[in-house]
């Protein structure tokens, strides 16, 4: 059995991090084809410090408590679930309400642990390889030997898309602004391109152009992914950091006959999420598994902490992933 209430952190108002507080909440009862999960970890990503600031809302039907990641025991099911039992250990992408002790979610948006791997670090899976592998993927159709570059690669995104490019046999080469982070891309395996002392656009000339890029950048790095871009080349777009609005130029688009598309992972279907867990279940996780793909973690901190997750996310220091401890018992 599990209690009515549980411990959470809530975002008083928007604004900065001192916004997130302590709160008492309900424990969520599962609806139909849901499954209830007790958290052990739950994973911090840049769209929690969005919807923190007000302006990235939840889904109408989503819980309002930021999180959308987590790990965990499941110890409740609702109408209709076959494929889970409780007592199972899995990782879960979930529409909201991370940052708490119990967290429900849909069931064919939940995975197993990846052999081998803790719950610490399975946390830290479903919102980055879900982000990435859809739109590196499944909708920019990466393939071995093509040129791949990924802005901000040392953040949980830029990880995790670094080693799946290399392990399906792409060339990679990732942005990133000092030393420290260059290094830690080079030691992922790809080329880094220092923004700071660099033109990425240039970098990527002398390569051919990039056959895909990834980008959460936005505002002024739009234009020069279309100039870094080798002929039939693609650019997806996950996140404007940036900025959403510039003035483009699009014959480059139609003379050298390049792709421009992109997506937002939290407002897709139940169905569309489903597809893309069961596309990781059976080629990425074996992948992880095998250690060809590893899980980054930056930091650690309490539930109680999320405020300084928060900060240490928009200081932009971090290397891989964010995570919070929720449960003092877990693994």
């Amino acid at each position: 059995m599990f209690p009515d209430s549980m411990n959470a952190v809530e975002i008083a108002d928007p604004g900065d991090a001192t916004m997130l507080r302590p709160a008492l909440r309900p424990v969520p009862v599962p609806r139909h084809d849901q499954i209830l999960i007790r958290v052990a970890y739950a994973g911090v990503n840049r769209p929690d410090v969005l919807q923190r600031q007000g302006l990235y809302a939840p889904p109408p039907d989503a819980s309002d408590l930021p999180g959308l990641e987590v790990s965990g025991e499941i110890v409740g099911m609702g109408v209709g679930v076959t494929r889970w039992r409780k007592g199972e250990q899995v990782c879960a992408l979930v529409p909201g309400g991370g940052y708490a002790e119990y967290v429900a979610c849909h069931g064919d948006h939940a995975l197993r642990i990846p052999h081998g791997l803790s719950l610490r670090e399975g946390a830290c899976l479903p919102e980055t390889a879900f982000t990435v592998w859809s739109n590196v993927v499944m909708r920019g159709g990466l393939a071995g030997g093509e040129r791949f570059l990924v802005h901000g690669g040392t953040s949980g995104i830029g990880t995790m898309a670094i080693q799946v490019a290399r392990a399906l046999g792409a060339r990679v080469f990732a942005t990133a602004g000092s030393a420290e982070k260059c290094a830690a891309i080079a030691a992922l395996g790809a080329t880094p391109i220092n923004y700071r002392t660099e033109d990425f656009t240039k970098a990527m000339a002398a390569e051919g152009g990039a056959d895909l890029i990834l980008d959460m950048v936005g505002g002024s790095y739009i234009a020069r992914n279309i100039k870094a871009l080798a002929p039939d080349g693609r650019l997806v777009m996950i996140a404007f950091l940036e900025g959403a609005k510039v003035e483009l130029n699009f014959a480059p688009i139609m003379a050298r006959r390049l792709t421009v598309t992109g997506s937002t992972l939290r407002p897709q279907s139940d169905a569309a999420k489903a597809e893309i867990a069961e596309a990781l279940r059976k080629r990425l996780w074996p992948l992880v598994s095998a250690g060809s793909v590893r899980v980054i973690i930056d930091s650690e901190f309490a539930l109680a902490d999320a405020a300084l997750a928060h900060r240490r996310m928009e200081s932009s220091q971090h290397i891989g992933k964010i995570v919070l401890k929720v449960a003092d018992e877990a693994a």
